[in-house]
């Protein structure tokens, strides 16, 4: 009590200086409807762009939970797209069933580790067996392939990331259906292979490169890529195919994990089609 007297004894000619400054203020305010459209304005003013930094500021920090909501929603309207579902080739006269069936589902995830650099790169998710996801399902994202999942835990799984040597997608050429196989040659990241791909078959640059029919991973269409060069060499039986990939594996974040529902069907038939014939 000794230190605040002292303090305000020391200091009183300012406090009353505030205080009068105060004083003349609202009475300035008061009785003069000039000076008190001005302040009204000017507080407003202040008042407005004080709320609009804290809206950006709150809207920022919820963009995350934003980011989740549109990855489900996405994942929900590519589980609908008609190339996720198995086209029935009977006429629905002939049969009392619809004329599709779900095939394909989507599972949002996120990329928590990536590699771009190495001969063989590898991809971590943040779902595993606890979210459905098991081991050689696809992975894409809203630009097109970036590999197949390797090893799955209960929470995470790795990929195989198209940057990979031993990794090999069926692909084909939209225009033509022709197809061949697509492959990572260990040395840009923008760019793959297509191989097999028969000299006889019409390509050009900026043809573009989608998933074939050929594969249990993977819906056909997928976008891949477009042609950057092509050649064929004198005696080759294959053109050589340089594809520009859709896909930025520096940038990927957001991706989708496919669950084929009636690959087990299939390759337990092709399993036993292959006992057969031992």
């Amino acid at each position: 009590m000794r230190n605040l007297i002292f303090f305000i004894s020391k200091y009183y000619v300012f406090f009353l200086f505030f205080t009068l400054e105060v004083f003349a203020f609202v009475i300035v305010y008061r009785f003069n409807n000039y000076q008190k459209a001005s302040f009204v304005n000017y507080t407003t003013g202040v008042t407005s762009s004080f709320y609009t930094t804290v809206n950006n500021t709150n809207q920022y920090f919820n963009l995350r939970r934003v980011n989740d909501s549109l990855q489900m929603e996405n994942a929900r309207l590519h589980s609908q797209l008609i190339t996720s579902y198995y086209q029935n080739n009977f006429s629905p006269k002939q049969i009392n069933d619809t004329m599709y069936k779900q095939q394909y589902e989507y599972i949002p995830a996120t990329v928590v580790n990536n590699s771009v650099t190495k001969r063989n790169n590898y991809i971590t998710l943040n779902r595993g067996k606890d979210h459905g996801v098991e081991a050689e399902m696809g992975v894409i994202s809203e630009t097109g392939i970036v590999g197949i999942v390797m090893s799955v835990s209960d929470h995470y799984c790795t990929v195989l990331s198209l940057l990979n040597n031993n990794c090999k997608i069926s692909a084909k050429i939209k225009k033509n259906g022709a197809f061949g196989s697509l492959r990572w040659e260990g040395d840009d990241p923008k760019y793959a292979k297509l191989l097999d791909v028969n000299k006889h078959v019409p390509i050009a640059t900026n043809d573009e490169i989608i998933t074939s029919n050929f594969s249990t991973i993977f819906p056909e269409g997928i976008p891949i890529g477009r042609i950057f060069s092509h050649s064929l060499d004198a005696g080759d039986n294959f053109h050589t195919i340089k594809v520009e990939l859709y896909t930025d594996f520096g940038t990927v974040s957001s991706v989708y994990i496919i669950r084929n529902l009636m690959k087990g069907e299939q390759t337990n038939l092709e399993s036993t089609l292959i006992e057969t014939k031992k």
